[in-house]
């Protein structure tokens, strides 16, 4: 019996012996969990690869989906770690072809050029409170042979894009305040007014100081700028005749809310508005709320403008809305209709009332030809956006545009005059259609194929050449 009894015990602890065995090798054979890396953003010094870098370097050899640009994502400079280095960029091709860019009139009107773009940057960090960011650029283009040339928009050889430094100085359960000097993009809510202008070849940059306060879900930025108009081919250089400052917060109110406060205010020396000119000091107080329930969202922005153009007081303001509805059905679709309102000049000369559209991202809300901007202009738009396939998501899109104002100008997405109010007292500028399909291959390369088409209003073919506009375009960006 005793001889049983201690024969039993000996199997069962073989056993057990050989279970364990069995299920460290089966744990030895698993796969490391897939590292989680950040998702790229167009301003890269948003990304933070700290946390994912520290993880991969605990994995150590056999990384299952390594990439073969994660050595260089997150690099350390001392044995602790604190001191580390990032590395990253993007390449962006786009071929343009236009037909009657400008509304024709001309025999350089129609033409197919393209442009490209290469970026890189470091971002470099010194323990918790300090980190520098450097980011350069190249951007070129062939020849353009339509009104206007190869433009500051398409051509900046080499430049110094960003360079900035940043101190923390508190981080406490109260709140985390940066302070950041240097060579800076800016970009606010959702880009109505102050826009790095992705889209454009060679994008838009400050020079200057910010404070950047988090406390919660809140975002206070605080700063003081001249912009860094591009110069194509010398180094661009921070203009002291365009000063920009102001103070912009945004946050969560509720889950379902979001708010934005901001006070925007810019002096420069000589512009002109609708026969008004002379040194300019505008203020631009608004607020914009977003969100959604369900399937419904939406996104409301208001601001008023005060200041003097010359000795001339401003009194101008914008209201832009947009509504969307996502259907629970196959290819996710989302339907949108949008509104916007922007004050125009009663007259010629004395007080302004033309809006000051800033530094917008303008196609994103006023059409993709970049005919209008923010400034005397009504908007009707609506459209509707779908995902057929996994990865694709196509768009369809249209604008009824009218002026604000008989006695003003059409601006186009620049700022620049389009065709003066004089030439013809009817509203009615026109229709623009976009069409849209957007594919991404993977978390890297991502192509965009677009169409777009202006049909010429009463107001147009009333102030001088008016040709339907075809804008096609086919753009490809590689970001690493």
């Amino acid at each position: 019996m005793h001889r049983t009894q201690g024969l039993i015990c000996v199997l069962a602890i073989l056993a057990a012996s050989t279970g364990s065995l069995v299920a460290q090798e089966g744990a030895a054979t698993q796969p490391p969990p897939k590292l989680e890396r950040p998702k790229f953003q167009f301003l890269r010094f948003k990304e933070d690869w700290s946390k994912f870098g520290r993880a991969r370097e605990e994995q150590g050899e056999g990384v299952e989906d390594e990439e073969i640009w994660d050595p260089i994502k997150y690099m350390a400079l001392n044995e602790e770690g604190d001191f580390w280095v990032s590395f990253g960029g993007h390449m962006r091709v786009r071929g343009e072809g236009w037909s009657d860019f400008g509304f024709g009139g001309g025999p350089d009107n129609d033409q197919v050029f393209g442009l490209w773009r290469l970026a890189v940057h470091a971002d470099a960090h010194f323990g918790e409170n300090f980190r520098v960011f450097v980011e350069g650029k190249s951007a070129l283009a062939t020849d353009r042979d339509l009104p206007g040339g190869n433009r500051a928009l398409d051509i900046d050889s080499a430049a110094l894009e960003q360079a900035f430094a940043d101190l923390k100085v508190m981080d406490s359960e109260e709140g985390m305040l940066t302070l950041r000097g240097g060579r800076m993009a800016l970009l606010f809510g959702k880009q109505r007014l102050v826009s790095p202008l992705p889209w454009s070849n060679t994008m838009r940059r400050w020079d200057g100081a910010a404070g950047i306060y988090q406390s919660g879900s809140w975002t206070t930025t605080g700063f003081w700028t001249q912009f860094a108009a591009t110069d194509k081919y010398e180094f661009n250089s921070s203009d002291s005749t365009s000063e920009f400052w102001g103070v912009y917060s945004s946050g969560q109110v509720s889950e379902n809310l979001g708010a934005d406060l901001y006070y925007l205010g810019i002096d420069r020396r000589t512009p002109t508005f609708n026969a008004t000119s002379g040194r300019e000091e505008r203020h631009s107080i608004g607020t914009r709320i977003f969100g959604g329930e369900g399937a419904f969202d939406y996104d409301v922005e208001a601001t008023y403008q005060f200041g003097r153009v010359g000795k001339d007081d401003v009194s101008a303001y914008m209201f832009a809305s947009q509504f969307g509805y996502r259907f629970d059905c196959d290819w996710d679709p989302r339907a949108f209709l949008g509104f916007d309102y922007t004050s125009g000049d009663n007259k010629a000369g004395g007080e302004v009332q033309t809006f000051n559209q800033l530094f917008p991202l303008g196609h994103a809300f006023l059409g993709y030809i970049d005919a209008i901007g923010r400034q005397n202009i009504i908007d009707l738009s609506a459209g509707t956006t779908a995902s057929p396939m996994e990865r694709m998501t196509v768009g369809a899109a249209g604008h009824v545009f009218w002026r604000q104002s008989t006695n003003d100008a059409v601006y186009n997405a620049g700022g620049g005059v389009l065709r003066p109010g004089a030439a013809s007292s009817d509203r009615y500028v026109g229709v623009e259609l976009d069409f849209t399909i957007k594919y991404a291959f993977d978390r890297h390369l991502s192509a965009l194929l677009g169409y777009s088409h202006f049909f010429a209003g009463d107001f147009i073919r009333d102030s001088g050449a008016d040709d339907d506009i075809d804008f096609v375009y086919l753009q490809s960006q590689y970001t690493f």
